[in-house]
């Protein structure tokens, strides 16, 4: 499950991942709420579930902070989330059950992933461009979650959007 960042901080983000790692395939800018993983249920039941539980909760904004990295867990880099992280950890929180729970492998943290590397060493690069490019980004860093992304791996890098949820209504296509 991801929230699409459209408009001047995901172009950003977007361009800059092209520029730093550009055999990345090109995913679009995001703030990931439930990261990858195998579903307990049959899609189906896996979107009455999100559509539950996101239609009892309402769009929300979040605040963009500062270029971060996983290192050394993973080489990614990527931008906080500062401003009401808290709503997204909680969201988080209440799609991970049922058929979508999962023992995930590190504690969720609120964030936009700019580009995962392929060694630390690049991590450590491209969190130093990104961070010095991210100071002199001059644009909005407020980005509003109205509605998610159920998105599906159909083969390794590609995937594909599913379905659109809108936080405090109905699903909107499948």
């Amino acid at each position: 499950m991801v929230s699409y960042v459209r408009g001047p901080a995901g172009e950003f983000v977007e361009n800059l991942r092209r520029e730093l790692h550009p055999d990345l395939p090109q995913f679009d800018a995001h703030l990931t709420i439930l990261p990858p993983r195998t579903l307990q249920v049959a899609e189906s039941a896996a979107l009455q579930t999100i559509e539950r539980i996101c239609g009892e909760e309402e769009p929300f904004e979040v605040h963009l902070g500062g270029v971060e990295t996983f290192i050394p867990v993973t080489p990614t880099v990527y931008i906080r989330v500062d401003e009401h992280a808290s709503r997204m950890s909680e969201l988080h929180s209440r799609l991970n059950t049922e058929g979508l729970a999962c023992n995930e492998e590190w504690p969720y943290i609120p964030h936009m992933t700019i580009a995962k590397m392929s060694s630390e060493e690049l991590a450590q690069d491209a969190f130093h461009i990104s961070r010095d490019r991210w100071a002199k980004y001059g644009g909005a860093r407020r980005v509003l979650v109205e509605h998610l992304t159920f998105v599906r791996e159909e083969e390794p890098g590609c995937w594909v959007d599913v379905a659109l949820v809108r936080l405090g209504r109905k699903l909107v296509s499948r």
